[in-house]
């Protein structure tokens, strides 16, 4: 069962990361003017690293280069003056509400990166934004969930589940995401409405297409990635990855920088070492660390010399934690490992 499901989620992420979309629903198209400016904005974003460094991802992922994975063979194409979000299971107000009910609401912005738990170390399915919509705790309170519920499970249009602890609505910014990095919601990325879940990987938080938000019990109910071997609950494990040079690139000899980005889940990044061949550990250079849940972006300058050259990266985090150096594939709850690459200088 679990190699079954381990082969299905490979094909699924090389499907999506492949497809491309060429259009938004006609009805994402018809309200991207109306999404509101948030009533709490954070600060402007801070100037970019990215823009003086050749290869270093940006520090905000743009939204059409920002991964998807789902289990959708087609995007949905949601009417939003149609479509309503219902509250219910285990709950003492059953709610439902409409998309201009929820335009109306107080708005916030969260900066996070999402992750895919079928990540391999140096992967590429994680991305940065700035996520715009109602903060997720105040739309469960208002429904007043018993006691006794201790799982929130997103349904979404296409079948699709994903479930996570109560207390994860408390004790940081998840969010029923309107907008991403300025704009509607597209399609593809799950207009008219998404959860997203800071520190914890997409396949049990992140349900686009948002239907049905259900409190209910991890003993009674599971989200569609469980029962396929994949863990229950899902921390984003800290990473980080070399983007430049590339692996097995040929790099001219003479100043270079090695760079890339580091994130753990829901803390902040605050080292990132280098090291080349066998040499000592070498502190990296940081780039903004626009929240605790958000990607950071490193660099270290290099003067490349001739020859074959190793590069090997790991990263610590706010609270001291180390970036494991042991092998551990995705399945069942996240990659571990140092990302390592080859190059040639000549």
């Amino acid at each position: 069962m679990l190699r079954t499901s381990v082969l299905a989620l490979g094909a699924l992420v090389s499907g999506c990361a492949t497809r491309t979309v060429e259009r938004a629903s006609a009805a994402g198209a018809a309200l991207r003017s109306k999404l509101p400016n948030a009533n709490r904005p954070l600060p402007p974003l801070p100037a970019d690293p990215a823009a003086g460094i050749d290869g270093l991802p940006r520090l905000i992922t743009p939204t059409p280069e920002f991964f998807r994975i789902d289990t959708a063979n087609d995007v949905p194409a949601v009417n939003a003056r149609a479509w309503t979000l219902r509250i219910d299971g285990m709950v003492a107000r059953p709610l439902e509400l409409d998309y201009q009910s929820l335009l109306e609401r107080d708005i916030i912005e969260v900066d996070a990166a999402l992750a895919c738990v079928s990540n391999e170390v140096g992967g590429f399915l994680v991305g940065n934004a700035r996520w715009r919509g109602v903060r997720l705790a105040e739309l469960v309170a208002d429904a007043a969930p018993l006691a006794r519920a201790d799982q929130v499970l997103g349904h979404s249009t296409d079948g699709f589940t994903a479930g996570f602890p109560v207390s994860a609505l408390w004790d940081r910014d998840a969010i029923l995401a309107l907008g991403m990095n300025g704009e509607v919601l597209t399609a593809e990325h799950g207009y008219p409405a998404r959860i997203i879940v800071p520190g914890l990987y997409g396949y049990v938080s992140a349900v686009k297409w948002v239907t049905r938000i259900e409190l209910t019990r991890f003993d009674q109910q599971v989200g569609y990635w469980v029962p396929r071997g994949w863990s229950q609950f899902a921390p984003v494990k800290l990473a980080s990855r070399i983007d430049t040079p590339r692996n097995g690139s040929a790099v001219p000899t003479g100043p270079t920088a090695i760079g890339g980005v580091a994130w753990a889940g829901m803390s902040g990044i605050q080292q990132v070492q280098v090291q080349i061949d066998d040499g000592p550990w070498r502190d990296a250079e940081l780039g903004p660390q626009l929240s605790s849940t958000s990607w950071r972006q490193w660099w270290l300058p290099w003067d490349v010399t001739p020859g074959k050259h190793t590069l090997t990266v790991r990263a610590r985090d706010d609270e001291g934690n180390v970036q494991s150096a042991r092998q551990v594939p995705p399945d069942p709850n996240g990659a571990e490992g140092l990302h390592t690459i080859s190059i040639n200088a000549e």
